[in-house]
């Protein structure tokens, strides 16, 4: 029983001592080794061993970058306002045994670090230039920060301002003057909106005067052609009117006989009509009567019989001697109509054939 309690003390002190040696070091980790209190060695990532008892790992150093972010911290600017900054900082261990026995507790005394270096920057800058200058800023800290922190075995990378916040009277009095910068372009932008706009509109409203004017214009002129055209229209056919009766008129030779007729035809007309009370009959209707009843006495400048044989009286060309210009298309098949209609059996524009003469 005694041997079997020994062999377990044994087993137990073999297991200790072998746990005592044994030292597992993780993936982008070192470990300081110190012997006796003093430092011996570095232990890298894997699987290490040590003197049991005697080797103790005293720190272990995580050589990865690290991501530390500070509080906000109180900065005076040169116009003597005070803002509070926040920062965070990029670094890594790159010696860890200086950072071990350099410097107690780096991670507080790269905050102090930074504290001091910010407040000395910042105070070189008005306010304007503290928010509108976070680069300076960082590139100012870094290179602070850097050199300093280079002999504590840390490297670091990078230095960035989270935020800048000024006092809350600043902070009202920046938003009133941000509203009213906003105010003065949405005016500006409102008037030239509004100068566009009338300058279109005068635009609109000059080619719309010009397109009236000149529609105006083409229908007064359209209406003026065709009132000329009509006029000579009816000039033409009032020509060619009395041209004809005037040749039935000497055709026909007429004597006493036709003018009474004529006159007793005229007769109901004259007395058409309620306001005709009393109308006096010409003395050339009497003596026209009287030839009609005893064809005995001739009508002054109208024989009772026309001697010889017809003669036609030529009265020169039925057409104007000038063709009508300007006339449309429709106008002249018209005239082209009303001249076939006229002489039926006849060609438009052929001269009429001459009737012979009367035996």
């Amino acid at each position: 029983m005694t041997v079997l309690i020994l062999l377990a003390l044994l087993l137990l002190l073999v297991i200790t001592v072998v746990a005592k040696a044994i030292r597992i070091v993780p993936q982008a980790y070192t470990g300081i080794v110190e012997r006796f209190g003093k430092y011996k060695e570095t232990l890298p990532a894997g699987l290490n061993f040590v003197v049991p008892f005697i080797d103790k790992v005293r720190y272990t150093i995580d050589l990865r970058e690290q991501v530390v972010s500070f509080p906000p911290q109180a900065a005076i600017t040169e116009d003597n306002l005070t803002v509070d900054i926040d920062t965070v900082i990029y670094f890594q261990v790159t010696d860890p045994i200086a950072a071990t026995y350099e410097i107690s507790n780096y991670i507080q005394a790269i905050e102090q670090l930074t504290m001091t270096t910010l407040r000395n920057v910042v105070g070189g800058m008005d306010l304007e230039q503290t928010l509108t200058s976070r680069e300076s800023i960082n590139s100012g800290l870094s290179a602070v920060l850097d050199e300093t922190t280079g002999r504590w075995g840390i490297k670091v990378k990078r230095v960035e301002i989270k935020g800048i916040d000024p006092p809350p009277s600043i902070k009202d009095a920046m938003e009133k003057q941000m509203r009213a910068e906003r105010d003065k372009r949405a005016f500006i932008l409102t008037a030239e909106g509004q100068r566009q706009s009338a300058i279109l509109t005068a635009e609109g409203n000059k080619q719309s005067a010009i397109l009236n004017a000149e529609g105006e214009r083409e229908s007064q002129i359209l209406r003026a052609q065709a009132d000329r055209e009509a006029q000579i229209l009816r000039a033409q056919g009032e020509g060619q009117a009395i041209q004809t009766v005037f040749q039935a008129i000497h055709d026909g030779r007429p004597d006493q006989s036709l003018l009474a007729y004529q006159y007793l035809q005229m007769m109901p007309k004259i007395a058409e009509g309620d306001a005709n009370k009393v109308w006096v009959i010409p003395s050339e209707i009497t003596k026209a009567l009287e030839g009609l009843g005893s064809s005995i006495h001739e009508i002054a400048g109208i024989p009772k019989a026309t001697p010889g044989p017809a003669k036609r009286v030529d009265m020169g060309p039925t057409e104007p001697a000038a063709p009508l210009t300007g006339t449309s298309e429709a106008v002249q098949e018209a005239i082209a109509e009303a001249e076939s209609a006229a002489r039926p059996g006849q060609a438009p524009g052929a001269e009429p054939a001459e009737e012979p003469p009367a035996e």
